[in-house]
This record gives structure tokens, C-alpha cells and sequence, in this order.
């Protein structure tokens, strides 16, 4: 309805997403006190109307994906001023962000599996258009293999709700908690494996994450940032939501901890390949999600615990690498290693706005990633298994090798000489080269970064050091969003108050 009318939908675009961050930080504070929030849509009661449910778990991942949000938001709009609006067309950039953010939200909040594919069709939905922005040859290519992956775990996905409707009758999550403990072993565990392919698809779990990191990197720096804090995330809160209440007792959680351990593995060895640093931050994206199957696959409400506090810090730590990627590009007029050079001494704010979030993503103390990763390796050391024992020396080993990854990135980017092909760093004045809007520089070597994309990028980092500042509480949140989920009955009872029936 605002097309031509830009700062009509930047504004209706932040003034949503600021108060959805509202509303969600409002939810986790009710749940928390009151215990999981139902609301039966249009008045229909379950099974048959559509139920949403804010329990803990759910709350915290609605106010740290809509922080995030929220901060990309600003960094593309930023960008949009600054090229005057040429690659993020905004008249589509907006209602289909917004879309991609409903997606999202949806999925957390659905209270049956139906209604969580429909969350996973409307952000990818819009996934698809912003993916391909600017229609560009790289763009299209690695859109349509986007595409067809997504296509291919839609059509699991959707596969599995007829199996499971065939199976027990109903797909509302709180009634099939108890129909599911009915179902001979054999009949649960194909229902539960097939949702953990159609989620692991969806998650990037090794072996299914080939698609990735070709993928990501080549869409707009903002779009990428929100892919790679959230959209994988919904898939592991997928994972977390069904194997908590729909398949206690951990009958596939071998599985998930051998899936976890080679996710680590090759997309670390994956990471420290790469000459770019968008698909070096692409392939840590990949290893990072076998922390949280290694949680998750303890069974345990101290590896769930830490799993989902890890969740909250990487979404945030992510992102904002990402971010700072744009950013790269922009400063440096590349993102290829071999091209880049003397960024630290060029712009000092950008080689901060690195190194915090480099460092966290690392598992540098005092850092949130440090405090995640000492608690899933104190569950595993709990559990005492020897697969739990071979995660821990696997996390130990994928922590020093992403420090290497980065440190790296660090060196060559940041820390030698310039590259004989970049501006000097006291030539500030980049003559010759075309102003953008507001007195910006353009896009290349020597740019100047736009304030607006600098603040909400430092925004981030704050955030990002504010989970470590808030560590003990959010421990807290998380441990007792773990003891709920393994509990089940707090999530039953608040949807049938009397019993499921």
C-alpha cells in the first residue's frame, strides 16, 4: 500500500518490529511468573482451532529474534540511504521482511505441528523473494538451489503430518504428547524420524547442510544476517519443541549426538578452507549448530539448559558477524581474504566491531560462547557416556579451530599490510569517487561506512556483551525453560486444563 512512499515504510517497519519486541519481552515476563500463556485463535478450542502457546522457551526465542530483527532492519535501511536505494529495493524489501519476521514469530508460538509447517511456509516463502534481491546471476543460482532444498524439507515436513495424523488422529502438540506414548516403539520412532530429517534439513545438520554455504553469501549483506541468525534456529527449536514433548526418553538421542559431532567437525574443516568471509562465517554457521544438537541430544535439563542458551547467544553473536561482513565489504570493497588488508588501522571501529563478536564466537572467556560452551561440556562430562565424552573432545577441538578460523579472518584482513590495490588508511578524502546519499561514499575500497549501519551493528555487539553481563540470569531462564520442556505437564495443562482428550 506505501510503494513510492520509502520513509512511510521504514517507519511502519520499525515502529511493528519495536513493538513486537515489546510484546515478546512482555510474554517471556508473564511466562515466567504465570507459566505457559494459550490463546485459542478465533475463539475455536483444541484440537480443532489453532492454538498458540508462549511458554519460556518459546518467549525467549520471540525477544531475541525480534531484537535482531530489529537491528537489521536499521542496518538495511542504513544501507538502502546510502546506495540510494538500488539494492534493496524497498517497496519489496519491507512488507516482505515483515512477512519473513510473522514466519518466524508463528513458528515459536504454534501450538500444533500443522500450524508450525504453515510458519515455516511463510518465512520461507519470503525467504525466496529476499534471497534473490537485486536478480543478479549469483543471486538467482544460489536462490534456486535455496529453493529447491527448502522445497524438498517442506515436502518431508509434510509428509510426516500425514504420517502422524494417520498414526494418533490430531496434530496439536499437547494432545499428542499422549497419543505418541500409546504408538508401539517402531511406529514412534519412524514418526521421529522423519520430523528430525524434515528439521535437521532446515537446521543445516550434517549430512544435509551441503546447501548452505552456497547459499547464503551471495544474497544482500542485511538478508543474510537474519538467515544466518534465525532461520536455522527455528529449525533446531523445532527440534528441541518435538523431542521434548513428543519423544521423551531419548530413543534417537545416539543419533543426535553422532549428527552432532560431525556437524562440528566438517563444518569447522569446512570454515578454516575458505579464502571469503562470508562462506568461512557460513560454514562456522554450520559447526556451531552441533553445540546445540549436542545439548539436545544429553536429554538431560542440564544439556538442554545450555543448549538453549547457546541457542540465544549465537542468533546474536551470528548475526552480528555478518553484519560486520557487510561492513567489511563496504570499507574494504571485497570480502575475499586475498583482497583485503590494514582494515584495523583503516577503520578501528570496524576491527573492534569484529573482534568482540569474533572473540565471543570463539569461546574466548569471559564471553557468553565461552560460558555456553563450559556448560554443555560440564552436561556431557555429567553424562559420562563415552559418545558424550568423544562430544566434549569434539567441542573442545571445534572451539580452538574456530579460533583459529577467525584469527585468521583477523590477520589478513584486519592486521597486515594494506593490499597494494586498497587506499591508503590516512586517504580519507577518496577523490574520485561518486558521494552517495547524505554525503556517504559509495560502495568500494576506501567507503565510508554509514552511521546508521555502524549503530545498529554496534547495537548488536553491546547486546552481545550484555549476555555475558546477564549470563547468571539468563542461565536461569533457560534452566528453567529446560525443566519445563522435560516436564511436559506445565505445556499439557495449560492448553487442556482438564486432561488432553
Amino acid at each position: 500500500m506505501l510503494a513510492g512512499h520509502p520513509r512511510a515504510q521504514r517507519t511502519v517497519s520499525l515502529t511493528v518490529l519495536g513493538a513486537t519486541l515489546l510484546v515478546a519481552a512482555a510474554l517471556l515476563a508473564v511466562s515466567s511468573l504465570r507459566g505457559p500463556l494459550v490463546v485459542e485463535v478465533g475463539g475455536w478450542a483444541a484440537p480443532l482451532g489453532i492454538v498458540l502457546v508462549a511458554d519460556r522457551f518459546a518467549a525467549l526465542m520471540l525477544v531475541v529474534s525480534a531484537a535482531v530483527t530489529l537491528a537489521v532492519l536499521a542496518y538495511s535501511i542504513g544501507q538502502g540511504m546510502a546506495d540510494g536505494e538500488e539494492e534493496t529495493p524497498l517497496s519489496v524489501y519491507h512488507p516482505t521482511y515483515l512477512v519473513l519476521a510473522a514466519g518466524v514469530t508463528n513458528a515459536f508460538l504454534s501450538g500444533d505441528l500443522f500450524n508450525l509447517y504453515v510458519g515455516f511456509e511463510i518465512l520461507l516463502v519470503a525467504s525466496y523473494v529476499l534471497i534473490t534481491l537485486g536478480g543478479t546471476e549469483n543471486r538467482i543460482r544460489a536462490g534456486t538451489t535455496y529453493v529447491v532444498v527448502s522445497l524438498l524439507s517442506s515436502m518431508i515436513f509434510l509428509a510426516a503430518l500425514g504420517l502422524v495424523y494417520a498414526a494418533t488422529g490430531t496434530l496439536n502438540l499437547a494432545q499428542l504428547a499422549g497419543r505418541f506414548d500409546a504408538l508401539p516403539d517402531h511406529l514412534r520412532l519412524m514418526l521421529q524420524g522423519t520430523l528430525l530429517l524434515a528439521f535437521g534439513i532446515k537446521a543445516a545438520v550434517f549430512p544435509l547442510s551441503a546447501w548452505l554455504p552456497d547459499s547464503y553469501p551471495t544474497a544482500p549483506a542485511p538478508v543474510t544476517a537474519v538467515f544466518a541468525g534465525l532461520l536455522t534456529k527455528v529449525g533446531v527449536y523445532a527440534i528441541i519443541r518435538t523431542e521434548t514433548l513428543l519423544f521423551p526418553g531419548g530413543r534417537a538421542a545416539d543419533l543426535l549426538l553422532v549428527a552432532a559431532l560431525l556437524t562440528m567437525l566438517v563444518g569447522i574443516l569446512g570454515a578454516i578452507a575458505q579464502s571469503d568471509v562470508k562462506r568461512l562465517l557460513s560454514f562456522t554457521l554450520v559447526s556451531h549448530i552441533g553445540y546445540m544438537l549436542f545439548g539436545i541430544g544429553l536429554t538431560t535439563s542440564a544439556g538442554l539448559s545450555a543448549a538453549i542458551f547457546y541457542v540465544v547467544h549465537h542468533i546474536v553473536i551470528q548475526t552480528t558477524l555478518f553484519l560486520v561482513a557487510g561492513l567489511v565489504e563496504r570499507r574494504g570493497g571485497s570480502t575475499s581474504l586475498d583482497r583485503l588488508g590494514g582494515l584495523a588501522r583503516l577503520s578501528p571501529l570496524l576491527g573492534v566491531l569484529f573482534f568482540v563478536p569474533a572473540l565471543n564466537l570463539a569461546g574466548i572467556p569471559p564471553f557468553s560462547g565461552f560460558l555456553g560452551k563450559t556448560g554443555l561440556l560440564q552436561a556431557g562430562i555429567s553424562e559420562g557416556r563415552p559418545l558424550a565424552w568423544a562430544l566434549v573432545a569434539g567441542g573442545l577441538l571445534t572451539s580452538l579451530l574456530t579460533l583459529y578460523a577467525v584469527a585468521r579472518v583477523w590477520n589478513l584482513a584486519f592486521w597486515r599490510v594494506p593490499h597494494p590495490g586498497m587506499p591508503d588508511g590516512d586517504d580519507l578524502s577518496h577523490r574520485g569517487r561518486p558521494p552517495g546519499r547524505g554525503g556517504e561514499s559509495a560502495q568500494g575500497p576506501g567507503a565510508m561506512l554509514p552511521r546508521l549501519m555502524v549503530a545498529s551493528t554496534a547495537a548488536l555487539v553491546v547486546l552481545s556483551v550484555g549476555l555475558t553481563a546477564l549470563a547468571g540470569p539468563l542461565f536461569d531462564l533457560s534452566g528453567g525453560a529446560a525443566v519445563h520442556l522435560l516436564d511436559r505437564t506445565p505445556y499439557i495443562r495449560a492448553v487442556y486444563p482438564d486432561g488432553a482428550p
